[in-house]
């Protein structure tokens, strides 16, 4: 007589894990919550990538397309780049972009040079008076630009600066968060690295130099964003101390454009994009090291 063993039970078949959607921390995100997520983030999107998009579509159409039309339409039905050579004729605008990037190239080699020196004294040397002058930039952001654009103004004209270029770029030529920035992106550097340069025989300028401003690269690319947006969007202080046309920047003579020809929109937008095409540019050539430069340089307490 066999003796018939019972097999023992198959193992069910393993279920197949489903895909988790989890974030940066590897925690899991409900789809429900990621769909709000994106859906901010369209909404953010639209409101600030928009206007631009609307102003470009607006500076391709022809003189027959109606801009006012309802239901608006979003794309030119006959696109065109004459817009811009009406700018063209209409104000020197190549000469003002000339200026503006002159004044705009200006400041960001003073704001990269100054802040990057500045910054190191602050973080790494030892001297009296560190923290009151780091206190004195904290505060300096705090003071409104309007506020001392009659002392600025009164500065200029006693050193004969006024109606210059370099009367436009010396008050901004090496701003209070700029120090701050590269401050904090030095004090995050380990000091072993400089200590390893100081024993093998380097003085200040060479660790400023060979170790230091090498490892925040990153740092160094927001400040030239920042100044460069600055300088160049700048409105109330060039047109404060240029009186003179052949120096006016961009940001002024784009405004006598809209003022002269405010019924032609066209025109305008072309202009505005003439105006900010710089601007997407240097942070199109200088994106990898600015989202870098964030977390190397972030004020903190």
């Amino acid at each position: 007589m066999t003796v018939l063993e019972k097999a023992p039970p198959e193992a069910p078949a393993a279920r197949r894990r489903e895909p988790r959607v989890t974030d940066e921390h590897g925690r899991g995100v409900r789809l429900g919550e990621l769909a709000w997520r994106y859906l901010l983030l369209l909404a953010v999107l639209a409101l600030t990538v928009g206007p631009f998009l609307w102003q470009l579509s607006t500076s391709l159409k022809g003189p027959t397309e109606d801009i006012y039309g309802s239901p608006p339409s979003f794309l030119p039905a006959h696109p065109t780049l004459h817009n811009y050579t009406r700018v063209a004729h209409t104000i020197p605008v190549w000469d003002y972009a000339l200026n503006s990037l002159k004044v705009a190239t200006a400041s960001v080699v003073t704001n990269c040079t100054g802040s990057a020196l500045a910054g190191y004294a602050l973080a790494r040397l030892r001297f009296r008076g560190r923290r009151a002058t780091t206190l004195v930039f904290v505060l300096a952001m705090l003071v409104p630009v309007e506020g001392i654009v009659i002392a600025q103004f009164t500065t200029m004209r006693e050193l004969g600066l006024n109606n210059t270029l370099i009367g436009v770029v010396l008050p901004g030529a090496v701003g209070a968060l700029n120090v701050l920035l590269m401050r904090n992106a030095f004090r995050s550097l380990p000091y072993e690295i400089e200590e390893a340069a100081y024993v093998d025989g380097a003085n200040v300028w060479q660790r400023f130099l060979r170790v230091a401003l090498p490892s925040v690269k990153g740092t160094v690319a927001v400040v030239a964003i920042f100044a460069f947006m600055g300088s160049w969007d700048d409105f109330l202080w060039p047109l404060i101390v240029l009186s003179d046309p052949s120096k006016f920047t961009l940001t002024i003579g784009l405004n006598y454009l809209h003022g002269t020809f405010a019924n032609d929109e066209r025109l305008v937008a072309a202009g505005t994009v003439i105006a900010v095409a710089p601007l997407i540019a240097l942070f199109a050539c200088l994106q990898r090291y600015f989202f870098r430069g964030v977390g190397e340089g972030a004020v903190k307490g």
